[in-house]
């Protein structure tokens, strides 16, 4: 795939749609969509831009790390719960939160539905991982989802968060 920014032209991508691998739905963590609105073939690695469609309440990730890459989650709709080291955080339609490096973080679904941007810098392995999930045609168990994320740069430290 040609690279964008080595050509000097930006891209548009069309509400609704994702930029590659049409709607991205997910197996395993939660059963949300994603879809790629700037790919890391787009930007030499350096970002990777997804937005969210949430339809997994009181479902979200373990407990993790990531290696490589900070975070970011713009909430666009509904409510979220968010554990980043040992804080904890309400997230509602505009709120955003940043989530370092290697700092151990979950979130969960509050709302019924929900969407939010996330954004990964480096862009890393993260668009491999979410089409991973997709690709599955089963419901991973909890070792095969720890290799998993290893697999994609990431250590599961923990089971996913609770809503309170």
């Amino acid at each position: 795939m040609l690279n964008q920014a080595e050509v000097g032209k930006g891209l548009k991508v069309n509400r609704g749609e994702g930029r590659l691998h049409g709607h991205i739905k997910l197996r395993g963590v939660n059963a949300n969509v994603l879809d790629v609105k700037v790919s890391g073939t787009d930007t030499g690695g350096n970002l990777a831009v997804f937005e969210q469609t949430s339809v997994s309440q009181g479902k979200g990730t373990p407990l993790h790390i990531h290696q490589l890459q900070d975070e970011m989650f713009y909430v666009l709709e509904g409510e979220y719960f968010f554990k980043v080291g040992d804080d904890k955080f309400h997230l509602a339609a505009g709120d955003s939160i940043f989530l370092p490096m290697r700092v151990p973080h979950a979130w969960t679904q509050i709302s019924e539905k929900g969407k939010m941007t996330v954004i990964f810098q480096p862009a890393g392995k993260m668009e491999n991982f979410f089409v991973t999930l997709a690709g599955l045609d089963h419901t991973p168990d909890p070792e095969e989802l720890i290799s998993i994320f290893a697999d994609h740069e990431m250590k599961v430290v923990g089971p996913p968060l609770q809503l309170e």
